[in-house]
């Protein structure tokens, strides 16, 4: 495990949320750049496990695709599925004009979703390492 990589990731995703929740202050909200920061940092966090685990992030931004690939280091992260399923279109059509209806009950959604994935991979990552010194 390269600790320095996953770091790297892990700090990535933090800014991404924290982007997102400092956003959430502007007037009007920006909820698409907002619900866009918020799969970034989902996205980063899953990546950042991957590393972790010795493998290769692929170059994706599907949620749904990372999730599968850490469920095959740890078959909890099935848990997973409707907070990764929830963000996946945030990747990409938030960022062009027509593309998804959005409004503040979806936005807070997705900041929680993120939170949620954040705080299990952040766990899981915890648990290894303190296994890893036993």
């Amino acid at each position: 495990m390269d600790k320095s990589v996953a770091m790297e990731w892990i700090a990535f995703s933090k800014m991404d949320l924290g982007a997102a929740k400092y956003l959430c202050n502007m007037h009007p909200k920006p909820l698409e750049i907002i619900c866009y920061h918020c799969q970034q940092s989902a996205e980063k966090i899953l990546k950042a496990f991957l590393v972790y685990s010795n493998a290769i992030p692929e170059k994706t931004h599907d949620l749904e695709l990372l999730r599968d690939n850490c469920e095959a280091f740890d078959s909890s992260f099935e848990d997973l599925y409707d907070e990764c399923n929830r963000l996946n279109p945030y990747s990409i059509q938030p960022r062009y004009p027509f593309g998804l209806e959005l409004t503040e009950q979806l936005m807070t959604m997705a900041i929680k979703d993120s939170e949620i994935i954040n705080a299990f991979v952040t766990e899981k990552m915890i648990e290894g390492v303190k296994n890893a010194t036993k």
